[in-house]
């Protein structure tokens, strides 16, 4: 049983930050806890996790030992969430998960795209 989440998300990344303000504001029935992929801690913690691919995609590991990359972490998010779990798991069937994934990547590609200099850059 999940008891509580970490979500390693990249702290130099707006959208990043804003999608972790977003889900730290709303009422959580599974707890969530954030770190920033690729720090100290991030290491400390999840040694076998490849810090890279952490800060590529964002990335929840779940107490009981499960990893969540991608739109199974955008996914996993919105069900420890009050109020979002039906969302979720309408969002994780078969018909459905393909618009979860194509949503999860195209929010993935807009990170790195600044809207200021209309070029896409590292932070």
């Amino acid at each position: 049983m999940i008891t509580t989440l970490t979500v390693l998300y990249d702290e130099g990344c707006g959208l990043c930050r804003t999608a972790r303000s977003w889900l730290a504001s709303r009422a959580q029935i599974v707890p969530l806890e954030f770190v920033a992929a690729g720090s100290d801690e991030a290491r400390r913690r999840y040694p076998a996790l490849d810090p890279a691919e952490t800060l590529a995609d964002i990335t929840v590991v779940a107490d009981d030992g499960g990893v969540y990359v991608g739109d199974a972490a955008w996914l996993v998010c919105l069900w420890a969430l009050d109020g979002y779990r039906g969302l979720a798991a309408r969002l994780a069937q078969p018909g459905l998960r393909p618009l979860a994934r194509r949503v999860a990547q195209s929010a993935g590609s807009l990170r790195g795209y600044r809207q200021d200099c209309g070029e896409t850059c590292d932070t």
